[in-house]
């Protein structure tokens, strides 16, 4: 068994964020990741644009420098591995949790390679690797996915996006451009207000034009290996189909987060973890969360951006417990 001050599970940018601060501090710190560094950016759309400046996704000041005024995925990629090495990180990869136990003043963490032991432990795991899910016959079959990597392999294909968000009118624009026959399903009644403005006006042209078929106010009711069937203000059609992209969101780990035993906490605002609004902190004692994982469901409220600056108030509160006395 390993024995380790702190344990952060999670490395995105929130995770690496998280771990400069607590070193900082003089904090012993370990990042476990399941994939590699950055994870979810690494799963994004292979000519993914982000919707945020340079320096507004930088990390421990470390200056994020790119010609354009909003960076790609790949220069991201390229800066966070920068990083991680700049402020000598430990981070270890390609490692799943797999179990956290509490144990009086100790977490002990089960992994797919070894044990540890952490008196402080923080959760930044996101919400990207746990898509919803669609409730309709059909979901589960293979041709229908959640994540959209590039565009090439539906050259000719006919292809549903269910969603009407960033992530489906990025992937709508890059099917058409390579030639995909593009439906998309979107229960909003309009265009949604997140889409990204530079974006929006060249989706709305290519609907104009019958490049993309789109339906508002419209819900998929059936999927088969050959079509999708959907409704419109109760109207139902079945059209052709080769390939589905639910693009419906994420949501966090809930079930893992439960298992350290922290509260989930459902109203009208959504589903959530509990926590210190001030210091991160779950109701399970020198656990934290940090990053969009603190927004349950709504994760229009937390990016990078602002999650980024939750580790600053995490590694503060462990570092006044640790100046603190421990009870006998």
């Amino acid at each position: 068994m390993k024995t380790i001050e702190s344990i952060i599970i999670g490395g995105g940018p929130c995770g690496l964020s998280a771990a400069i601060e607590q070193q900082k501090k003089g904090i012993d710190t370990l990042i476990i990741e399941k994939g590699n560094v950055v994870e979810a950016l690494y799963h994004y759309p292979t000519h993914q644009t982000f919707f945020s400046s340079s320096d507004k996704l930088s990390i421990g000041d470390v200056p994020f420098i790119v010609e354009e005024l909003k960076p790609r995925r790949n220069q991201a990629l390229v800066y966070y591995r920068e990083v991680v090495k700049h402020h000598k990180l430990k981070v270890n990869t390609f490692e799943e949790v797999l179990t956290v136990r509490k144990m009086h003043d100790h977490f002990t963490i089960t992994t797919t390679k070894d044990v540890y032991q952490c008196r402080f432990l923080t959760i930044a795991t996101g919400y990207y690797g746990q898509p919803n899910t669609l409730e309709v016959d059909g979901a589960n079959l293979p041709k229908v996915m959640h994540y959209f990597k590039e565009a090439h392999p539906y050259f000719n294909q006919n292809v549903v996006i269910i969603g009407g968000k960033n992530s489906a009118v990025d992937a709508a624009i890059e099917l058409e451009k390579a030639n995909a026959n593009v439906t998309v399903i979107y229960r909003g009644s309009d265009y949604s207000p997140s889409v990204k403005p530079w974006i929006l006006p060249n989706f709305d042209s290519l609907v104009r034009r019958g490049n993309i078929d789109m339906h508002f106010d419209s819900h998929v009711t059936q999927i088969t290996e050959d079509s999708v069937t959907f409704e419109t203000n109760g109207v139902s059609k079945t059209i052709d189909n080769d390939f589905v992209f639910a693009m419906i969101g994420y949501h966090p780990d809930y079930d893992f987060l439960s298992s350290v035993g922290i509260d989930i906490n459902t109203n009208s605002y959504g589903t959530a973890p509990v926590y210190n609004k001030d210091t991160y902190e779950t109701n399970v004692e020198n656990c934290y969360i940090a990053g969009v994982i603190a927004a349950g469901n709504d994760a229009n409220t937390i990016f990078i951006e602002n999650g980024k600056y939750h580790g600053v108030a995490i590694a503060q509160d462990i570092l006044t417990k640790k100046q603190a006395p421990l009870e006998s």
